[in-house]
């Protein structure tokens, strides 16, 4: 069969899969350019939502302009980081009042390293056992986890050991009763693939340690079920799968179970109990406002809020499967259309997230060339090619239409000169 015979019937199935998803094609809930374009780039930057440009509008034009300082009481700004965190958290499976919205990832990261700290020596005081100092991480981590708590180490006297999520079992049974905290991320991010949240929890939580879960490249397209297996802590950005736009907020997940102890090492006067009563004496919050800090940032916080609209009315469990087949249908394509181009992303679908990872020595070269050609992915070094697959506004028909133009640019040899092409500083 010919590439041309090959790409008829990928068009065909596509048509079929897309009928038959029961989620189903929600594109016009986003802004999107009409050129043919297909971006594949939602795991570092979401499409824009709709509903976003006329909320920030509102918030600035008539909250901001109209209402004011009066904004903080009328408008429900003060409420705004618990009340978007309780939209997050029900994508996470987190029932109300255990996410807050706030920050970045990076400070968010870094009140959970210590706060687990701080409740290790808690534990251990009076018991005559020696404090838990070791947090196991996995080197393949964002480099901003690894390097939040390699200083979060130094500061509070913590040993790092490394180790990959399939080794974090062995390591806990060699030293469990030194760790502290277990910190991974539920999706790897340069090859897409997914680890078992499940069953690390239960390794850490036999071995009396708790976890800390990144879901920076999973939040809104992978079912966390964060209250059903009894997660300790979770941290992520909302500016990818969830859309929030370029720098908006963080949140953190601290269950009902864990907030009386939450001893957050950046106590702003947000966490307070009593915020307003302007006390030098600190006391903390005894809710899920203990994980706040300072003031938070309305606009990209109202503009998050506005942009989780995109996701009134759907299951998560409905965009993981039509994830899933977008994934698969994509691999499907590439088998058949580009076989010389090796798939770092695990093909089991219970392994791999909502992105693939192509490998190839001149991957630079194809994803600018494929950019050239309205195809938007990224590269990671030195040889991935990354394309995230956005369930909510992404379609079976696209991501043929990206494996047909990587064929294109490979027979053309478009991918050559782009290789020459200087690189930039962000990808």
């Amino acid at each position: 069969m010919t590439a041309a015979a090959d790409t008829t019937v990928l068009a065909q199935r596509a048509a079929r899969l897309e009928a038959a998803d029961a989620l189903g094609d929600l594109r016009e809930r986003f802004d999107l350019p009409d050129d043919g374009s297909v971006y594949l780039v939602g795991n570092s930057l979401g499409a824009l939502p709709r509903a976003v440009a006329p909320a920030v509008a509102d918030a600035v034009q008539r909250q901001w302009g109209r209402s004011r300082v009066g904004g903080w009481n009328t408008e429900g700004w003060w409420a705004a980081p618990q009340r978007v965190g309780d939209r997050i958290g029900a994508l996470l499976g987190a029932a109300p009042g255990q996410v807050v919205v706030g920050d970045c990832t990076s400070v968010q990261l870094h009140k959970v390293h210590l706060a687990a700290a701080s409740e290790a020596r808690r534990r251990s005081t009076g018991t005559g056992q020696p404090v838990r100092r070791v947090v196991v991480a996995d080197p393949g981590s964002f480099p901003t986890d690894l390097f939040v708590l390699a200083s979060d180490a130094r500061l509070a006297g913590l040993e790092v050991v490394l180790a990959a999520p399939p080794e974090v079992p062995a390591v806990l049974a060699a030293r469990g009763d030194e760790v502290a905290l277990v910190a991974l991320s539920q999706v790897d991010y340069r090859t897409g693939e997914l680890w078992d949240l499940p069953g690390l929890t239960r390794a850490a939580h036999d071995a009396g340690a708790p976890v800390l879960w990144d879901l920076c490249h999973s939040a809104g397209v992978v079912p966390a079920d964060l209250d059903a297996h009894d997660v300790d802590y979770a941290v992520g950005c909302s500016y990818k799968f969830l859309n929030g736009g370029p720098g908006a907020p963080a949140w953190v997940y601290v269950p009902h179970r864990l907030q009386a102890g939450f001893a957050n090492p950046v106590p702003g006067w947000n966490s307070a109990a009593q915020p307003f009563a302007m006390t030098g004496e600190y006391t903390p919050a005894p809710d899920i406002a203990v994980a706040r800090t300072g003031t938070p940032q309305m606009i990209s916080l109202l503009a998050l809020e506005a942009a989780l609209t995109a996701y009134d009315d759907v299951d998560v469990v409905a965009v993981r499967a039509r994830s899933l087949s977008l994934t698969g249908f994509a691999l499907e394509a590439l088998d058949a259309l580009v076989p010389e181009v090796e798939v770092v992303t695990p093909r089991e679908p219970g392994r791999r997230g909502s992105a693939l990872a192509l490998r190839h020595p001149q991957a630079w070269g194809l994803t600018r060339a494929l950019h050239a050609r309205g195809v938007e992915g990224d590269f990671r070094a030195p040889d991935v090619v990354r394309w995230g697959v956005a369930p909510l506004y992404l379609s079976h028909a696209d991501v043929l239409a990206a494996v047909v133009a990587l064929r294109a640019v490979l027979d053309g040899g478009e991918h050559e000169a782009a290789e020459r092409a200087e690189r930039p500083t962000v990808t």
